[in-house]
């Protein structure tokens, strides 16, 4: 196992995105189930963690470019703040929906849509972000996944205000809309990844490479699709599972997105103004982890080395193979004699 090769494209921004998340759905959960009986201030402990992250390293490297206007020369050093700026805008609108939300889930002070609101906002700026991005060649998921969603929004938020008295099932009809797209984008990488296994004229890294991508996203996108028709169902009462149990799909998809994080190479390195990548940081800050990094280990078979000594010796026309001593001038350098053989006229 190389642990380079692990490391060296890993996304430190989008695991501990995913892992809060993954800790906040368990402690909602429990929450949700009585097994805890903790306030909602505590239960959403993970999200103001990924919140108090993303300030903090985005105040460090508005800090670095304020301070070393040098460092803006740098590659695209303009293109990667302004995309650190964006998802600093966002992620405070996105804060400022999760206050109000715990808020209201404590006391029930305000009506849902007035909580919502930040979300109404957020959708719009990620459709001019989502623009911006594609002109500028970057990757903007959070951003998609908002600007996709206003209608979903605003259902949500009419059905807990009970504006309209619609079955859940009908109020995910967005949702059921986008799955159905995402569904056909997995089958879509299933066929191609058959087609890949069974074609002789392609290498065998790229099949393996199709086939881990068609196995990734149906266990991303399978275990989500299950996790909302049993929230669904729960919610207009047709069962009464368990929210863990109910949530246990999505942990499985958060599960898978945590481990994607380590082949997603990527992020904005003016985070905490490191501007380099963060496995690299990380090795020049703790010289110690190079020692382990550089390590790569490989599993030897020894019973075929000893089937082929053995071979060897019951064999009585196997010859010992010559040694041919050759001169060396230096310790670096072979000197190989040359045979010149002259043919007759």
């Amino acid at each position: 196992m190389n642990l380079r090769a692990i490391f060296q494209d890993f996304n430190p921004s989008k695991f501990v995105l995913y892992f809060c998340l993954l800790l906040f759905s368990v402690l909602l959960a429990l929450r949700l189930d009585s097994t805890i009986q903790w306030s909602y201030w505590a239960v959403f402990l993970p999200l103001w963690i990924w919140k108090v992250v993303v300030i903090t390293g985005a105040t460090r490297g508005i800090y670095v470019w304020w301070k070393h206007p040098e460092y803006r020369t740098e590659g695209d050093s303009y293109v990667e703040f302004k995309a650190m700026l964006i998802c600093l805008g966002l992620n405070l609108l996105l804060l400022m929906f999760e206050l109000l939300a715990c808020d209201n889930l404590e006391f029930k002070h305000h009506l849902w849509l007035l909580v919502f609101m930040p979300l109404f906002f957020i959708s719009p700026v990620s459709i001019a972000a989502c623009i911006w991005g594609f002109r500028h060649d970057r990757s903007l998921e959070f951003e998609t996944i908002c600007s996709v969603n206003i209608l979903q929004f605003i259902f949500i938020a009419l059905r807990l205000d009970r504006v309209i008295q619609w079955k859940w099932v009908i109020v995910f009809v967005p949702m059921w809309i986008l799955m159905c797209l995402v569904c056909l984008i997995v089958l879509y990488y299933i066929i191609w990844s058959i087609l890949f296994m069974r074609s002789t004229d392609v290498m065998a890294e790229q099949r393996r490479a199709h086939l881990i991508l068609a196995i990734t996203a149906l266990a991303l996108v399978l275990p989500f699709l299950t996790f909302e028709v049993l929230l669904a169902n729960r919610l207009d009462g047709d069962n009464q599972y368990q929210f863990v149990a109910i949530m246990a799909p999505l942990y499985i998809s958060l599960l898978t997105l945590m481990g994607m994080s380590f082949g997603q190479k990527g992020g904005n390195h003016w985070w905490f103004g490191i501007r380099k990548d963060f496995c690299q940081f990380l090795l020049e800050v703790c010289p110690c982890l190079r020692e382990y990094g550089n390590i790569s280990y490989k599993i030897h078979h020894d019973d075929d080395n000893e089937d082929s000594e053995e071979d060897a010796v019951a064999d009585p026309t196997c010859r010992a193979p010559r040694t041919h001593h050759i001169i060396t001038s230096s310790p670096t350098k072979c000197v190989v004699p040359v045979i010149s053989i002259e043919m007759p006229d």
